[in-house]
């Protein structure tokens, strides 16, 4: 029986400094999913409406429906105490997490790793072609975080399972 990883996507306000997360959304192991609009704090102001025409969240809707940082902390800390949830943006995903848990003042109770970490070198050079594939079999309508998560998860199994 092969190894599943549970995977995270995060969404942002923008792809510079002063974006931050806007959404939260994890597959787990189990095919298990969660997802949560983040409610921005006072503070962060930056939008970058490129970023929001690819993941179709408004702010307006972060405000209407989004849950407080706060919250979406302790949600996460309390479904995966001491796990690693993988991500394939391990660059800009792991300081989005840091920035919510920090602004939150709350001490995040889970690893992010890279999933580059856990693939062979074979299966590297072939992700972005598996990625595509897994893309068009899904057929996923929206770019939002809970559906990223499950198809880096489908192509990681995809890749692994059918090498």
């Amino acid at each position: 029986m092969s190894f599943t990883p549970s995977i995270i996507d995060i969404e942002a306000s923008g792809f510079g400094s002063r974006s931050y997360p806007i959404e939260v959304g994890i597959v787990t192991a189990d095919g298990s999913r969660y997802c949560r609009l983040i409610k921005p704090y006072a503070d962060w102001d930056f939008w970058d409406g490129s970023a929001e025409i690819i993941h179709g969240i408004s702010r307006d809707l972060l405000l209407s429906k989004g849950v407080s940082g706060q919250k979406v902390c302790h949600e996460l800390n309390k479904l995966f105490t001491k796990q690693t949830l993988y991500c394939d943006g391990w660059s800009v995903d792991y300081p989005w997490m840091i920035r919510l848990f920090e602004h939150a003042h709350v001490t995040m109770d889970f690893r992010i790793s890279a999933i580059e970490l856990i693939l062979q070198e074979e299966h590297l050079i072939q992700w972005a072609s598996k990625k595509s594939q897994v893309q068009k079999q899904l057929q996923l309508k929206r770019h939002r975080a809970s559906n990223d998560a499950e198809i880096i998860q489908k192509t990681y199994l995809a890749l692994v399972q059918n090498p």
